[in-house]
């Protein structure tokens, strides 16, 4: 697996792009593991910002992911956002399972190896390096808003992610 090279280093606070738009409505790939053994899934939901005196992400993932134990075995993990013109890869990404499907063959996305340890890919416009700090599972005794609840019928509810940002890559333009 080759190195990532294609993207210059910026400081997370110059992110040129509006978070909320980046994360709900463009998505992301969150892709946790080594070159050796990795997988990826597409999210929607998540966030940056500032807790603890460092910059931060969050994301959440549902136990029943394949990724989920990628994440809980793995210290690091990436957040990665692309142009519209990879949507339908990440569509593949959210819907199909890397239990049965290898999703860079499937999708042609080339995985690349991060300075952190984590993967990647080639395409992405902009990477998040990401070191985690804390999880923790969400709670339906703590649901203020009973409205909520519609998003669990399962009763499946999500492992939340806060995690150190050590790196941020956007790709040169």
């Amino acid at each position: 697996m080759n190195l990532i090279t294609n993207k210059r280093t910026i400081d997370p606070k110059d992110i040129p792009d509006n978070v909320i738009k980046l994360v709900g409505t463009d998505w992301m790939l969150i892709t946790a593991g080594t070159g050796e053994a990795w997988n990826t899934m597409t999210a929607s939901w998540g966030g940056m910002g500032f807790l603890w005196n460092r910059n931060v992400a969050f994301c959440v993932i549902r136990p029943g992911r394949h990724t989920f134990g990628f994440m809980e075995r793995n210290e690091h993990f990436t957040l990665s956002f692309f142009d519209d013109s990879w949507r339908k890869a990440l569509n593949l990404c959210g819907i199909e399972t890397g239990r049965e499907v290898d999703k860079a063959a499937a999708t042609g996305l080339i995985p690349v190896a991060c300075p952190h340890g984590g993967v990647s890919f080639e395409q992405a416009r902009l990477v998040l390096e990401c070191r985690k700090l804390y999880s923790h599972d969400l709670d339906p005794e703590h649901f203020l808003d009973p409205a909520l609840m519609a998003h669990y019928p399962q009763h499946d509810y999500h492992r939340m992610y806060v995690a150190e940002i050590l790196a941020c890559h956007l790709e040169e333009v």
